[in-house]
């Protein structure tokens, strides 16, 4: 990545450098009209003897690339806030208030949490202490749980199985992430459908429910939007016009609660 970056800034300045040289070029023309055989030749030489000047100027001056690099990751990042918050705006209701979503805390709550998580996530199984502790210090938090599986078959089982039972049984949907989040070993489908029978769903029926096709259009919306987000692990949090990343603990996942509220 930082030496497509690097790439690019070189790039960068041998254009401007070109541009900049061709302006001075043209001007000095308007000037001196020249023979055809000169004009012919001068692109090669300038872009030559351009490249030249900007090689010798950056072997002696390197640590311009650090700066320009800089410059360069802070406006990306910039860009990404800017389309993230455009995002969060426009797609609300399929961010926080989606149907298809278990959510935990109070489900009135005034200020979201949105998770997106994977069942065979470490860090989302070590941040499920983070939600726990959270909903039960705050009220009026509202956690919403994004089905999120992109580590692999197993997981994209595993969870046509969770939404599955959440569409049978939607008020037992919080035993049965609990359950999910706090096994060990690997989740698959079969874990999945052990987990949901446990807690009571018939296995014939629930078979049924995950031959449901909006369950795929469901998650085609989820990652739709996880890309618009620029959100490519798990866990990720989306708390008011904030993306997330990472597992960040319960106090700066606080603080974000808190600034969104304000």
């Amino acid at each position: 990545m930082k030496n497509t970056i690097v790439v690019g800034i070189l790039g960068l300045v041998i254009s401007a450098a070109m541009l900049a040289f061709g302006f001075y070029s043209g001007a000095s023309q308007a000037r001196a009209p020249q023979s055809p055989q000169i004009l012919a030749s001068a692109p090669a030489l300038d872009r030559a003897a351009i490249e030249e000047v900007v090689r010798s100027y950056l072997l002696e001056n390197p640590e311009i690339i650090g700066e320009m690099q800089a410059l360069l990751e802070e406006r990306q990042k910039d860009a990404e806030r800017v389309a993230q918050v455009d995002t969060i705006r426009t797609a609300a209701a399929d961010i926080f208030d989606s149907a298809h979503d278990g959510v935990f805390g109070n489900p009135d709550g005034d200020a979201t949490i949105v998770e997106f998580f994977d069942y065979n996530c470490g860090f989302c199984k070590r941040a499920l202490a983070d939600m726990e502790e959270m909903v039960a210090a705050d009220p009026q938090l509202r956690f919403v749980l994004k089905e999120f599986p992109i580590l692999g078959p197993d997981s994209q089982r595993a969870h046509v199985v969770s939404m599955a039972f959440h569409q049978l049984q939607p008020e037992k949907y919080g035993d049965f992430h609990l359950a999910m989040m706090k096994s060990e070993g690997r989740a698959t489908e079969e874990s999945a459908i052990r987990t949901a029978v446990l807690l009571g769903a018939d296995e014939a029926e629930l078979r049924v429910a995950m031959a449901n096709p909006e369950i795929a259009t469901v998650f085609a919306r989820t990652y739709e939007l996880a890309n618009r987000l620029a959100i490519t692990g798990t866990p990720s949090y989306v708390i008011g016009e904030e993306v997330v990343f990472g597992a960040m603990g319960s106090q700066v996942l606080g603080e974000k609660v808190e600034m969104a509220r304000n």
